[in-house]
């Protein structure tokens, strides 16, 4: 049975442990690479990462953009939302569809 992860800093990501989300609190940008590959390699379908992580980690993110599993899905954090997490929708939604179909495509 595949699973649910939050990666981020422990202040923006405690409060999922209580829906039963399988939390993972990152300081440095050495262990949140090595966690986000062994989640992602491991049984893990959804990824959550905050969005300051994500940019931190903007390469490695991009790497599974384009698999099927895991699916990684950038939340704010408490440092307040960046904007990066709709972007990236956007982004998917003009790939999948082939126009922007929020603000009118061009």
């Amino acid at each position: 049975m595949y699973r649910v992860a939050v990666i981020g800093d422990r202040d923006s990501i405690y409060g999922y442990a209580a829906l039963g989300l399988d939390t993972f609190p990152v300081t440095e940008h050495a262990q949140a690479v090595k966690k986000l590959r062994e989640l992602a390699e491991g049984e893990y379908a959804v990824i959550y990462i905050t969005e300051a992580l994500a940019a931190e980690l903007e390469e490695e993110v991009d790497q599974y953009r384009s698999s099927r599993l895991p699916a990684i899905i950038l939340i704010p954090g408490v440092s307040g939302n960046t904007g990066m997490g709709i972007a990236n929708v956007k982004k998917s939604v003009e790939q999948a569809v082939g126009s922007d179909i929020i603000f009118g495509g061009n």
